[in-house]
Order: C-alpha cells, then structure tokens, then sequence
C-alpha cells in the first residue's frame, strides 16, 4: 500500500488495466465496458489504499476528453440541426426532463445531497460526461467546505457506479427484447422491410470484411467487334461510363491511348468502370481475355472533402453527370465518409457538405477534378495549433457564469471545452484543410481521458463509498432502473403515436438518447442488420451534448 501512496501514476495505470479487464467479462449481452469497469476498481484500491491524486490530473483529462468527444460529434450534430430530425431532438428533450426532473424529485423526497442526486442521474442516463461536470460544479459551490465538497465529489462516483450497472441492465433489456413485444413486431423482419423501402444497397461491411464484388473494376479485352473504332467513339458508345486505359498492339503499349487512336482486330484494350458497365463494353468491344503482362496500369487514389456548393444535397449520379471531368479523366467515387461513418458509393447516395469521397482514376483527371468539387483533404497528423486553441476557448468559455436569478450557471471546464469542441469540430468539417485531428487519434485521445479521469475520481472517492451504500443501498438500484424506464417509456409512446417514427428507427432512437453503446449493439444484433443505427447516431449525438450540461444544471439548482 505505501508504494501505491507514494507512486499515484501506478495506481492509475493499475487501475485502468485492471478495470478495463473487468469491463471485458460478458454475461450474455451484457458487459460493464472499460469506463464502469476501471470505477470500480478504482473505488476498491482508493479505499484500501487511501491514494490521493491532484485535482489537476482530472481536471486535464476530463478536458481533453470532452474536446475530443464534441470534435467528434460536431459535424453530425450541426447536420442534425434541421427540420428533418426535429422529431429525433424531441426524444433527446424527453430524455432530459425526465432525468432532471426524477433526480431532483429523488433529492427532495429522501433529502439527498448534491453528489448523492448527481452520481444518481449520471449513471441512471448511463453518460459517464456527466461525472465529470457534477463534479466539476460542486467543486465551485461556494457554501460548502473543502471537506464537504470532496465528500459530496466521492458521492457522485459512488452513486454512479451503481445506477451504471442497474440502468444497463435496463436499458438493454428493454430496447433489446421488450420493446420489439411492446411494438408487436419482429425486429429482424422489420428492420429489412425498412431497408428495402429506403432503398438501402445492403446492412454495411464489418471492420474486418471487403466486397466480395467490388463496384469499381478493371477488364481487358480482345478487339473483335469494335474495329475501326476510335478511343473517343468507344467511351461515347459506353456513354463515358467507362474509360480506355490502355490499348496493347503487339508489343506496343499505349497508357493512355489518344482520343482519337483507332482499334483494329486483335487489339487488346484495358476498360476501367462500374461492374454493370464493363459487362456492357465486352458486348461492343470484344471477348474478355486474362490480364495481359505490361497492360495493367496503376489508378491514384484521393480522399476529397466536398465543398462545391452546387453539389451539396445532390447525388452521387448526379455529380458525376454535371461533372464531365469524371467521364474524361476516368475518375470515380468509391466511397463517401460522412464523420466515421462509411456510407455506400451508390448512385442514389445525396452527398453533404464535408463529406469525404474517396475518388479512383488517372492521376491528371484526379488533380482536375479535386479541385473542383472540393479540397484534398491533410489528416494524417494532428495539428495541435488548432487542438490547442481549441481546448484552451473552451476553458475560457467555461468560466463565464449565468445567474438566473439566484442560481449561478456555467458551464464549467467540461461544458466549454464540449461546446468548443464541436464547434472547432464542425468548423474543419466545412473544408478539412486544416487542423487536421485524425479519427483515430481522436477516439484514442477520448478514451484515453474518460479513462484517467474516472480512475483519478475513483481513486479519490473510494473511501466514500461504502458509508453512502450503506445509508442509500436500495435506493440506488431502483433509481437506476426507474430513471431508463420512465424516459424511454415515454419516448416510445411520443415517437410512434405523435411523431410517427418508423419501428425499428425508434428504437435505435431511444438506444441513443441514453447514449448506451451497448443497447445498440444488442439490439443490432436481435435486428441482423445496421438498421436502427440510423435513428441510434442521430439521438446519441444530440444527447452527448444535452446530458453533459445537466450535470451543472442539476449541481447549480440543488445547490442555490
């Protein structure tokens, strides 16, 4: 134990392996994950060995967590911000009035203390962001002592942990398995029925799987119908669909051949094009042959970030017609990035400003175009200019306090650096030129600070802990359970009777205002398909900004 009290930075790492582990063990659908996980630890070592960590330490983390998450989200969350899903925000707000209200309702009637309330509504809506800003709040309360405030901060880790675990439990069973019986449908069969109306071109490709048959492909060909005919006629007769390559005639390779260069019989032309396509160019041109030695050709690759206002809400069809740059450079979309969500290249696909489009084709054509439609985008390296400048408005931002009344707000460290993040955020998705902050290194920074952060807390508030389960045992589970039901409950009657939301969308919807991962991966998996995730991305990014903030809303009406 004296090590571990000298040497806080190996309780930390201690507990972040140790938790992490823990989060690991599955009991049917269900795992704590790494953040509960590490908690737990964490309040098990803080209070056998009384560690004390600097406030600071939390303080950074929790910073660079929160900037990182609204960096994240802020692309989508902007997106989101119209009449289309208005419906969606709906929930979000459901979601919060119900939290807030009960925790405060909960406070009143067994006269909880502010941490006690705040851990309760951070683990019942199961957003560990919340931890972060109750406890960043109380620290700000200016009527309690020191003592008092850092027994009021162990409360909110203490509570938390336990309403964690019950509002899991709950929501994953009552989105998995309850709600397609309450709805009276089969989630698997409903969730295809809706793919087929939208027109979807299949449920997405796992990390780990590659098309089978990939859209994009390259065939070589023997002249036998297409004699006499020029390079520039061939691709109008394929309707610039499809591009010539290359053109071998004996030994002589031509890469590219000149528009006007004629075919004759036993040519050897390599076509690049949509697969529907190239079976077309076989009819006129000729049979298809093995690849050829010295035929094959190399195509660039080029990742854009669209900003052509004119192709903003168009499709990818579309596009590429108002485009002839695509036809003649032999240019094609593989395939669009909208945040880190990978969409499908289809021609019904209607593309967004900041979309990534991933373009195939000829070197020359790709520089043309590129600069056309958009800009290229830099995103392998984090420019730290712009993570710092974020980050640092954001704390700013957090200093500043609102009093409605009596009752001082603001929105804190947590809060500002959440704002300024997914302003920062959103601002680079417009051309993605500049402050470059890859998506790996993002959700690595993310998890990596929830991650200390809650260690720090745990470690802290571990000597806290077992007083409060004592004085609040059977409270805390019930609160955890009543505060996912009520909420959810009642989306599900608001979003099918009054906002009339498709089955299978709602409960992914719902999935995402608790923000819980693991409800959407079980109910994807009971639906066979990525169906509900498109309800799923649109509340849970609306409910990682709201939830965050009624952790000092909560802090500051509780404690006026």
């Amino acid at each position: 134990m004296g090590v571990l009290r000298d040497h806080p930075e190996l309780a930390l790492f201690l507990c972040l392996a140790a938790g992490h582990l823990l989060g690991r063990l599955r009991v049917g659908p269900l795992t704590l994950g790494g953040i509960c996980g590490t908690l737990i630890v964490a309040l098990l070592l803080g209070a056998w060995t009384k560690v004390t960590v600097s406030d600071d330490v939390k303080t950074i983390f929790f910073a660079l967590f929160i900037f990182a998450l609204g960096y994240m989200a802020g692309p989508q969350f902007f997106a989101h911000l119209n009449r289309g899903s208005l419906r969606f925000f709906t929930l979000c707000l459901i979601e919060v009035v119900c939290v807030v209200g009960i925790a405060l309702g909960l406070a009143k009637a067994f006269d909880l203390d502010v941490g006690t309330a705040s851990g309760i509504l951070a683990g019942a809506a199961t957003e560990s962001a919340v931890v972060g800003t109750a406890t960043e709040a109380i620290g700000k309360l200016s009527d309690l002592t020191q003592q008092q405030i850092t027994q009021y901060q162990g409360h909110v880790a203490t509570a938390y942990t336990v309403c964690y675990l019950f509002g899991l439990i709950t929501i994953v069973i009552y989105t998995s398995q309850v709600m397609p019986m309450m709805l009276r449908i089969n989630l698997r069969d409903a969730s295809r029925e809706l793919w087929e109306k939208m027109r979807g071109s299949g449920g997405g490709l796992e990390a780990d799987e590659r098309e089978a048959l990939p859209g994009l492909v390259g065939r070589t060909f023997l002249v036998t119908h297409a004699d006499g005919t020029t390079v520039a006629d061939l691709e109008h007769r394929l309707g610039g669909r499809v591009t010539v390559e290359a053109v071998k005639r004996g030994s002589k390779v031509l890469t590219p051949p000149p528009p006007g260069f004629t075919l004759t019989l036993s040519d050897l032309v390599l076509t690049v094009g949509r697969r529907s396509h190239i079976i077309e160019a076989g009819r006129i041109i000729g049979p298809e042959t093995p690849a050829v030695p010295g035929l094959d050709t190399p195509l660039a690759t080029t990742q854009v970030s669209l900003t052509d206002k004119a192709a903003v809400g168009t499709s990818i069809d579309t596009l590429t017609r108002e485009h002839p740059e695509f036809a003649s450079g032999g240019v094609y979309v593989t395939d669009v990035l909208r945040g880190d969500q990978n969409l499908p290249a289809t021609p019904e696909t209607v593309l967004h400003r900041g979309d990534v489009l991933t373009l195939v084709g000829s070197r020359s054509g790709l520089g043309k175009l590129a600069a056309k439609i958009g800009a290229t985008v830099r995103n392998d390296a984090t420019d730290f200019i712009y993570l710092g400048l974020g980050i640092a408005c954001g704390s700013l931002l957090g200093q500043v306090v609102v009093r409605f009344g009596d009752v001082p707000l603001s929105l804190g460290t947590g809060g500002g650096c959440l704002v300024s993040g997914l302003l920062f955020g959103w601002f680079r998705s417009r051309t993605q030129t500049f402050g470059a902050f890859p998506p790996q290194a993002a959700t690595t920074l993310k998890d990596m600070g929830l991650a200390v952060f809650i260690a720090c807390t745990g470690l802290v508030s571990g000597p806290q802990a077992w007083p409060l389960l004592k004085q609040y045992g059977a409270l805390l589970p019930f609160a955890g359970i009543a505060m996912v039901l009520l909420p959810a409950t009642v989306s599900l009657i608001v979003g099918r009777k009054l906002l009339k939301i498709e089955k299978p969308l709602l409960i992914g919807a719902i999935a995402g205002q608790q923000c819980s991962t693991p409800a959407i991966t079980s109910v994807t998996q009971v639906a066979q398909s990525s169906v509900p995730m498109l309800g799923y991305t649109i509340t849970y990014t609306l409910s990682n900004f709201l939830l965050p903030l009624t952790g000092p809303l909560l802090v500051g009406v509780l404690g006026a």
